[in-house]
């Protein structure tokens, strides 16, 4: 008799933690590695944040809460909600976890059974399938092609959907790509969505706070309130706050879907941190300044990257909406060899090709189901991408 799990067998481990473990690891060894697979901002946690952690610690706030969420924290994020995406949610509509990975995966156990089908836009974030096979539902993969800004169209969403879809997981802007939808591009998504009353909508909003130029965020509920009761919105402190390893993420939705992610929530590992709970109010009622600051150092180091990228002969690198990732495309690239020797025949040799040849980590397109490309997030300093990305064209340069 096996001893793990059979469900096991259906998931992979995370191919972007496994490339900045990898890049760590070369570091440690004395090697001079660039990592650009982190999904997270460099920026240090702001102080009124942290002052707000040291003083619930100092206040003896560090005892069990709520399963789910102390009210003081579920109050702020009603006020969120609204402020932000003139959303009307109460604290009993709210649920709180740990980070915004917790939360997706909360209301994919609560909901899904053999059979359920959930509809993903490709490429995705690599935890998205994953999550839903854990479930033991079925992933359906829908691809936004570069050439499409790699977004979906309402018709590519019609064409996917069938009696079994339970979930649309939609992210904007978008994990790996950056890609962000329209108000009027997200409203066509939504008119086919009224169009299915059993489909529900799981829209992850983490990079709300990160867009750049023209850009304006809009969330499904937002653009269409018929879907209102039918949408869990999935958001976190994760990216705007720079609080990744703090874990607190949160979801608002209809109070029956809420109830059960707390059911789930109880059995497997009770309350986030009481003290991120705490650090995590001041985030969402404090003051919002830095935001604006931090993505003006986040858009230049995005044209850098682009602009250095788009000089590579092969290559082509749509510029973002938001986030802090690039999705460069390498279709002119399959075919050619290395300098020493590789074969460029999937977007993961040429990433490991990349890594071995010139230090820098990336993570291949294949990982987010959609290649060839790979993702370089461009959330460190300027100095470090202008070297990654000189080496990257040389690289790319040497190919014949």
């Amino acid at each position: 008799m096996p001893f793990l799990s059979d469900t096991l067998s259906r998931v992979k481990p995370s191919p972007t933690i496994a490339v900045s473990n990898l890049a760590a690891e070369l570091k440690a060894q004395g090697k001079d590695v660039i990592g650009l697979g982190a999904g997270e901002p460099d920026f240090d946690t702001p102080q009124n944040i942290k002052d707000a952690a040291i003083a619930a610690i100092v206040a003896g706030k560090t005892k069990y809460t709520a399963v789910d969420g102390i009210p003081e924290l579920k109050k702020a994020i009603c006020a969120k909600f609204k402020r932000d995406n003139d959303l009307d949610y109460t604290p009993a509509q709210v649920t709180v976890g740990t980070g915004g990975k917790q939360i997706l995966y909360n209301a994919l156990m609560a909901t899904l059974n053999p059979g359920d089908e959930v509809i993903i836009p490709a490429p995705y974030w690599v935890s998205y399938p994953d999550m839903v096979l854990l479930a033991g539902g079925t992933p359906v993969f829908v691809e936004g092609p570069s050439q499409n800004g790699y977004k979906i169209t309402p018709e590519d969403l019609e064409a996917a959907i069938t009696p079994k879809t339970k979930w649309f997981i939609f992210n904007s802007p978008s994990n790996p790509t950056g890609a962000g939808y329209t108000a009027a591009e997200l409203k066509g998504l939504t008119d086919v969505l009224m169009r299915h009353p059993h489909v529900w909508v799981m829209t992850d909003d983490m990079y709300e706070h990160l867009v750049y130029d023209d850009y304006e965020f809009a969330t499904p509920a937002q653009v269409e309130p018929g879907l209102y009761d039918r949408t869990l919105t999935c958001n976190g402190v994760s990216k705007a706050y720079a609080m990744t390893g703090w874990r607190i993420g949160y979801a608002a939705g209809p109070v029956e879907i809420i109830k059960a992610m707390g059911k789930v929530q109880s059995q497997s590992t009770s309350n986030p941190c009481s003290v991120s709970q705490w650090a995590a109010v001041e985030a969402l009622n404090g003051l919002q300044d830095y935001i604006a600051t931090n993505n003006e150092m986040f858009k230049r180091r995005r044209d850098l990257v682009v602009s250095m990228l788009s000089e590579i002969e092969g290559m082509e690198c749509p510029v973002p909406e938001g986030a802090f990732y690039v999705y460069p495309s390498i279709a002119g690239l399959i075919g050619k060899m290395s300098e020493a020797g590789t074969l460029i025949d999937t977007d993961e040799t040429f990433a490991k090709a990349l890594l071995e040849e010139t230090g820098v980590a990336v993570v291949f397109g294949g990982a987010f189901g959609l290649s060839p490309a790979f993702r370089i997030s461009y959330a460190t300093a300027d100095e470090t991408l202008r070297e990654a990305c000189t080496r990257i064209q040389r690289f790319c340069a040497a190919l014949r």
